[in-house]
């Protein structure tokens, strides 16, 4: 397994080096509109996005039974997220778990948390959208009206009892045990709380990104929030494109064409892909420098080297020593 998860981080930045090499010239043309202190800015927000739904991903893993430090939470999240560069959208849920078997997190758990966390950001995503895009973009209300539509079911769905119906349900078809017990309505509230932030930090960084290429208005911010919590969603249900490449971009673009100048929204698209994949990739550099593995596991010891606090008895034939003489 351990020499499957390296292969897979290897496609995985193989992949990543070929989205950004495969659209290079345009890229650096993008680059080349935006000053160094926007692309740092929206560099530093998509980073704290990406911190926040790992606090979400935390709450979730601890309200099934396994908190784990947030060091230990960050370096998972973060080597399995390449996962998502991969064609398919399984490679990071399962990188996820083999990784959180190294903390002893059962795969039930490390299952059940991952789709919590992932219908978190979509069902909050797709509220973000709908809260802000048929107020500012008619394009998008036009355009994907259906989704809005989806958005009160999805809300609904991440009632715990809903949730714990599902992913047992989910479980028993592969042969796995039940949850040992639901996650909490507290829970749930703060794992979306986080999701809801994450949202924020990617709204901001899409934000920046406009206000360079040319963008502005009092409007501006909620558009940009709701043009990349749209764009990311519509992606992330083409289930084949890596990191949603392609779907992105052009769900964005729509969004962005009627608020920005001629050929502003595919530099924007560009950059963000470019900006968030960097991103990912500085989260997985540092998850690697910084270490965070699991303690090893003491060593079993023999039978008969019990000490006082095991409550195991003395072997036979060892000196027992301190006790009290008796009258025989």
């Amino acid at each position: 397994m351990r020499i499957g998860r390296v292969l897979l981080v290897l496609l995985a930045l193989g992949f990543c080096a070929y989205s950004l090499i495969d659209q290079w010239d345009a890229t650096v043309r993008a680059f080349e509109q935006m000053s160094v202190a926007t692309l740092l800015g929206a560099f530093a927000a998509g980073l704290a996005g990406l911190f926040a739904w790992t606090l979400s991903w935390r709450v979730f893993l601890a309200g099934l039974g396994s908190p784990l430090p947030v060091k230990a939470m960050y370096r998972i999240s973060s080597i399995s997220q390449l996962g998502k560069y991969v064609p398919g959208k399984v490679w990071a849920l399962v990188t996820q778990m083999e990784l959180a078997r190294e903390y002893e997190v059962p795969r039930a758990r490390s299952f059940g948390s991952t789709l919590l966390a992932m219908a978190a950001s979509q069902a909050t995503g797709l509220a973000i959208a709908a809260s802000t895009l048929p107020l500012t973009s008619a394009t998008a209300r036009s355009r994907y009206w259906w989704l809005f539509l989806l958005t009160p079911v999805v809300l609904a769905c991440l009632h715990p009892k809903i949730v714990t119906w599902a992913l047992n349900t989910l479980l028993k078809l592969v042969r796995r045990p039940s949850l040992e017990h639901p996650v909490s309505l507290p829970a749930t509230l703060l794992g979306a709380f986080w999701a809801v932030l994450g949202w924020v930090f990617f709204g901001v960084h899409l934000w920046l990104l406009c206000a360079a290429a040319g963008g502005d208005g009092t409007g501006l911010p909620f558009l940009a929030t709701g043009a990349y919590a749209l764009a990311f969603v519509a992606g992330f249900l083409v289930f084949i494109a890596p990191g949603g490449i392609g779907a992105r971009e052009a769900a964005m673009v729509l969004v962005l064409t009627p608020v920005l100048p001629a050929g502003a929204p595919i530099v924007v698209a560009l950059a963000s892909r470019v900006v968030l994949t960097l991103a990912d990739l500085t989260n997985a550099g540092l998850a690697v420098l910084i270490g965070g593995r699991p303690p090893k596991a003491p060593v079993k010891q023999a039978p008969g080297e019990g000490n006082e606090d095991s409550g195991n008895e003395p072997a036979p034939g060892t000196l027992v020593t301190g006790t009290q003489p008796n009258k025989e």
